[in-house]
């Protein structure tokens, strides 16, 4: 079986508690030879995302109902299952690596030790742009790349303008290169505008995408084994630099209210 690690396994014991690395199960990898004909549609993406998602669900430790980490991301975005004409269902995976994903067919996954270094303003403003990606349909992209890179295309199929059913072990490499793509420098700060505006329209405090991006920063700096976390964000925009166009719009928008100098907790804040 191959583990992912799809960003930093943060440093420290505390934050290692009951949680596990990210799996994707028996994925087996296959070559794929794409397909320049295929023509993929909206409803391919929400298909094949909504695949990928119940792979990585069912491989994965999901927080239950009445674990801390669920009551308090339904505490957050409880509201937010519609949002801006999109169907949106959120799950936490109890993993040590910190990310966060959404998909084309609504899905948005947190893991738990994201929420162990953020604070409520901050998970609002990561969410948000991950919700941004969705609406500006960059995991659409995302899954059709993954879907061509697992796909067992032979000279026949790969002319094939149509989507192909995926076998268990395909679905599971398709789940492993979404993980795995990035998106453009482009699209990461357009679902950077989308997180300010979400936050600003919903009245909650904006400084909080500065402070998430600060942190980041801080994550991506120095040391071995911060150099995956650093890797991933290698074709992002600098987060520093990210952190001050936030400041920048909450300044111009009359909301910035330093937070003095951002730092990573030493103690989780998800209780």
């Amino acid at each position: 079986m191959k583990k992912i690690t799809v960003c930093l396994m943060f440093i420290g014991a505390m934050y290692s508690v009951n949680a596990q690395k990210i799996s994707l199960g028996k994925a087996v990898d296959v070559v794929s030879k794409g397909s320049k004909a295929l023509t993929f549609t909206n409803e391919d993406a929400v298909k094949l995302s909504k695949e990928s998602v119940d792979y990585m669900d069912k491989n994965n430790p999901v927080a239950g109902p009445k674990d801390p980490y669920t009551v308090r991301l339904n505490k957050l975005f409880g509201k937010h299952k519609s949002q801006d004409g999109l169907s949106l269902n959120y799950k936490v995976y109890k993993v040590k690596d910190i990310n966060a994903f959404a998909c084309a067919d609504g899905s948005v996954r947190v893991f738990s030790s994201l929420m162990d270094i953020m604070t409520d303003d901050e998970l609002l403003a990561v969410i948000g742009h991950e919700i941004g990606h969705v609406k500006n349909q960059d995991t659409k992209d995302a899954i059709k790349s993954a879907y061509l890179k697992a796909a067992a295309l032979d000279a026949a199929s790969s002319a094939s303008s149509k989507v192909a059913a995926l076998n268990d072990s395909q679905v599971g490499k398709m789940a492993n290169a979404f993980l795995d793509a990035s998106h453009s420098k482009k699209q990461e700060s357009e679902a950077d505008a989308y997180s300010y505006d979400f936050m600003k329209a919903n009245k909650y405090n904006v400084v909080g995408a500065y402070t998430a991006f600060k942190k980041l920063a801080l994550l991506s700096e120095g040391g071995t084994a911060q150099s995956g976390f650093q890797k991933m964000f290698n074709s992002h925009p600098d987060s520093n630099k990210r952190a001050e166009a936030v400041k920048k719009r909450a300044e111009k928008d009359g909301l910035w209210k330093d937070p003095g100098t951002v730092v990573l907790p030493k103690a989780k804040l998800t209780k």
